[in-house]
């Protein structure tokens, strides 16, 4: 069973926490973690390319010359895909590149991801994250305590507008609670900063 330091605001080690091997102890899938991070990218692309086609470009109405007589090929438009300034026979239309993985190959990626972090020493656990207000500098200060002066994913529990509103304008590090917690995000960040009522709530959900 996996066990790690667990830490107060201030970095100083407050006791250790023993994390469940099914969730933070696998061994990494790869491939898992390939089509999962594929699927989040293509989820993105907007998808709003287009290119006309020989019905949809400007002019053309016209016959370019008669039929027979002249000597040259025969056309019945200057706006098919063979003429200059035509259509585009293949060209891309607008699409959704969004597609869906097997739930099991999402939660297989996840837990690898959450391993990966452990194995690596990448994780740093709080035993609470609470603040007052919500000041950047504040943050700044908890991260340094903490030794964090990388991309950091900063999680937590539940929604906390305070630690959001602190974290989101700090460059490298985005905050993120237990729902929105994804693979992608977890692998572009180099330290995964988690509170231990996070932990909590991510074994219960992937155990």
């Amino acid at each position: 069973m996996p066990k790690v330091a667990m830490y107060n605001i201030n970095g100083e080690q407050v006791g250790e926490l023993d994390l469940s091997e099914s969730v933070f102890g696998i061994a990494v899938h790869r491939q898992a973690l390939f089509d999962v991070v594929n699927k989040h990218l293509a989820s993105k692309r907007r998808g709003t390319h287009d290119t006309k086609t020989r019905g949809e470009v400007s002019g053309g109405g016209r016959k370019p010359w008669r039929q027979k007589g002249t000597g040259r090929a025969r056309h019945g438009s200057t706006r098919s895909p063979i003429w200059r300034s035509g259509g585009i026979v293949f060209g891309p239309h607008p699409r959704d590149y969004s597609y869906r993985l097997p739930k099991k190959v999402r939660r297989l990626a996840m837990r690898s991801a959450l391993s990966s972090k452990v194995e690596g020493g990448s994780i740093v656990v709080l035993e609470e994250l609470v603040m007052e207000t919500p000041k950047t500098k504040d943050m700044v200060k908890i991260l340094g305590n903490l030794q964090v002066n990388n991309k950091a994913l900063v999680v937590t529990a539940d929604r906390d507008e305070t630690v959001f509103k602190s974290a989101r304008n700090i460059p490298g590090v985005k905050p993120l609670s237990v729902p929105g917690l994804n693979v992608y995000d977890l692998l572009a960040h180099n330290t995964l900063v988690i509170t231990k009522d996070a932990v909590a709530r991510v074994e219960e959900v992937f155990a």
